[in-house]
């Protein structure tokens, strides 16, 4: 990755720990990633809910947000996913930095940039890869942008599921059956595993 240059970090005179002893929890990149209509965006926005409910700070990342404005530029190519997804985790491991949970939903269909994104994060708990396992057959079900069939059509180019590839995680975090459970069940199995890590304190 070219870096720029004559360009030095400046260490900030309040760091990560005095942030997460205000916010009384540590910060975490919660990654939700699968198939288009797996459920990450509804889960990842219904765990922020509950997390903002018991006092935490956080802030979600979602993919088709983020492309209006930071990754707007970027198209569906394999390499630009591959820039969009390094932008992402860049912006994530800041907010990290600043003690907040962030919660990210982009499919992320590359094992190869997830790991680049895990990287990225000084320690394991910083980086949960959350895997909403849903079959394709249900993500078309509840196709409600007609995203599904299009691409069946051919008017979509490089669509995930069907004419470009999705990795599936071989050592996800967490796995959520996102496909089966509804969204509360779903919700508690996130945040119970945030308290079984010490992240957030136990309800």
């Amino acid at each position: 990755m070219q870096k720029s240059s004559n360009t030095f970090w400046h260490q900030a005179t309040i760091d990560r720990e005095d942030r997460e002893k205000q916010n009384g929890h540590s910060s975490t990149i919660l990654w939700f990633t699968g198939l288009s209509g797996s459920g990450k965006s509804t889960l990842a926005h219904a765990v922020e809910e509950e997390l903002h409910r018991r006092g935490c700070r956080t802030t979600v990342l979602d993919g088709d947000n983020v492309r209006h404005g930071l990754c707007g530029d970027l198209g569906f190519s394999e390499a630009d996913r591959t820039e969009n997804i390094r932008r992402i985790g860049q912006v994530a491991r800041l907010f990290v930095d600043a003690g907040i949970i962030v919660l990210t939903a982009f499919i992320s269909p590359f094992r190869v940039d997830r790991q680049r994104v895990r990287r990225m994060v000084e320690h394991a708990d910083d980086f949960i890869e959350v895997y909403c396992d849903c079959p394709l057959e249900i993500c078309e079900q509840r196709d409600v942008k007609g995203l599904y069939q299009r691409a069946r059509k051919g008017e979509i180019k490089d669509f995930t599921g069907i004419s470009s590839p999705y990795e599936t995680p071989e050592h996800a975090d967490l796995i959520v059956s996102t496909g089966e459970r509804n969204v509360s069940d779903c919700v508690a199995e996130v945040v119970a595993h945030l308290e079984e890590r010490g992240l957030i304190q136990k309800a």
